[in-house]
């Protein structure tokens, strides 16, 4: 039996060796606030498609090249998917655990922007389902959009365009914006079911801009819509909106440009970037899409070098 007085000067004598060795007990953890985590890098399946007739890979495929590549995480675009049985679901998801990658996104696309209630009807439905999808492959969020007029007619002319659109005949942004506010309002319980974030983009339409993105956000004013910020859809004082926008994001989306852009070329400084998520500690995913015209093989793990770099 050992008596009281033997444990506690016992354990005094381990107190005191411990301070001479530059340690005390409670302090050999280190201060949370002193260890420097960077951001998981991931890859957009677009990345190895960018819309290109020959170049539209399986999901599968993707998964096993970003793992080879040394990605963290692969981001699913959603219209590259061809088939969406469960039982391609489950594979997606395994092949991605067995490689040691996360599933961190899902790129959906819908349109609420339209005075058509059967329109907009169709295009909540297919919200809920990219959810439910998302759901099932384990992913915690989905990239949305507002939706756009559509008065440009090809998305080619839109870009001609910087993005920018006229509204419909006899209506308003106003009138738009209450419909995507709606739109949203509707998938809100299937997305806390699910558990999966909704992230808005900046991309083209009403989302066009980081005040039109966060007018949504504000509006809808749930925890499970949020941002999620794309560096390559800005084109006017890109730098003040991503301050705007970067308190909401839940998921980044990061264009590289290596070889020429689809569209256009941005140049966007990363380090910059970079300082600014931080700002807000931003701790999530940085998911790169690569939409330059040089080579897949050459082009992504360039970019996932300079990712790095400024994001680790």
């Amino acid at each position: 039996m050992i008596h009281r007085r033997q444990l506690l000067q016992s354990t005094a004598a381990l107190a005191a060796a411990s301070t001479v060795a530059g340690q005390t007990g409670p302090a050999i953890a280190a201060d949370p606030g002193s260890v420097k985590r960077g951001n998981p890098i991931a890859v957009s399946t677009y990345s190895y498609w960018r819309y290109r007739d020959d170049t539209k890979l399986p999901i599968t495929r993707c998964i096993e090249l970003a793992a080879d590549a040394g990605f963290d995480a692969v981001e699913i675009l959603h219209v590259q998917m061809e088939d969406q049985s469960n039982a391609m679901l489950q594979t997606i998801k395994q092949r991605a655990f067995r490689l040691g990658l996360d599933l961190c996104g899902l790129s959906t696309h819908q349109s609420f922007v339209t005075p058509d209630a059967d329109k907009r009807k169709q295009q909540i439905d297919h919200t809920i389902e990219c959810i439910e999808l998302a759901y099932a492959m384990g992913i915690p969020t989905i990239r949305v959009n507002t939706g756009r007029w559509g008065t440009s007619g090809s998305f080619d002319k839109l870009m001609a365009n910087r993005g920018i659109e006229p509204t419909l005949d006899g209506y308003t942004d106003d009138q738009g914006f209450a419909w995507v506010r709606d739109a949203f309002e509707r998938c809100l319980p299937t997305a806390e079911k699910c558990g999966v974030v909704m992230g808005l983009e900046n991309h083209w339409g009403l989302g066009r801009t980081a005040d039109g993105v966060l007018r949504v956000i504000g509006e809808v004013d749930s925890p499970w819509l949020r941002a999620t910020l794309d560096t390559g859809n800005f084109l006017e004082d890109q730098y003040r909106q991503y301050e705007q926008l970067a308190p909401e994001a839940v998921f980044v989306q990061a264009k590289t440009y290596f070889g020429g852009g689809t569209w256009y070329t941005l140049d966007i400084d990363y380090e910059r970037v970079a300082s600014i998520l931080r700002q807000v500690d931003y701790r999530g995913y940085i998911s790169l899409e690569f939409e330059g015209s040089e080579d897949h093989a050459t082009a992504i793990p360039k970019s996932l070098a300079m990712l790095r770099r400024h994001f680790s």
